[in-house]
C-alpha cells in the first residue's frame, strides 16, 4: 500500500461542508466536480474531479470510481471548452508526496488552456479565490451542461 495520510487525517472531499454545496458543478453517485479555490492565473476556473468514496491515491482507486472520474472529465471538458471559450484542455493528477501530492483523496485537475498560458512553468496563487467568484464559475457550468 502506498499510504501517506496521517492516522488523524481530516479528509476535505469526504467531509465537504454544505455551505460549500454551491460550488459543485457535477455530482452523482460516484463523483463530484468543484471549481478549485486555488487558481492559475492563466487558466482561471479550473475544477477538481473527485471520487465520492475515499481513496487515497490512484494505485488504490477501484477501476469503476476511475471510469467514473474520466467519464465526468470528459463531459465536463466539453463545458468547459464551450463556457470558457479555451483553446484545449489539460488533465493533471498527483500521487504520494514525491507526485505533487498534498490532498489525501485521490483527485483530479481539468485546467482550461490558452495559448501563451504557460501552465505548467506557472505556480497557483497564492490565496484562495473568493467563494463567490468560485460560484460563478460553477454556475456557468452547470449550465452549460444542462443545456
Amino acid at each position: 500500500m502506498h499510504i501517506h495520510e496521517p492516522v488523524d487525517y481530516h479528509c476535505p472531499y469526504c467531509d465537504f461542508p454544505p455551505d460549500r454545496e454551491p460550488e459543485v458543478v457535477y455530482r452523482d453517485e460516484r463523483v463530484f466536480a468543484i471549481v478549485c479555490p486555488r487558481w492559475w492565473a492563466r487558466n482561471e476556473g479550473h475544477l477538481l474531479i473527485i471520487p465520492v468514496a475515499h481513496h487515497e491515491n490512484l494505485y488504490d482507486l477501484p477501476s469503476a470510481d476511475g471510469h467514473a472520474v474520466f467519464d465526468a472529465t470528459q463531459k465536463l471538458a466539453r463545458a468547459m471548452r464551450a463556457t470558457y471559450d479555451c483553446a484545449g484542455v489539460s488533465t493533471r493528477q498527483q500521487n504520494e508526496p514525491a507526485g505533487g501530492q498534498t490532498v489525501w483523496h485521490f483527485h483530479q485537475h481539468l485546467f482550461p488552456r490558452y495559448p501563451g498560458d504557460d501552465l505548467y512553468a506557472t505556480a497557483p496563487e497564492r490565496d484562495w479565490l473568493p467563494a463567490e467568484i468560485r460560484r460563478a464559475y460553477a454556475e456557468r457550468l452547470r449550465t452549460a451542461l444542462i443545456s
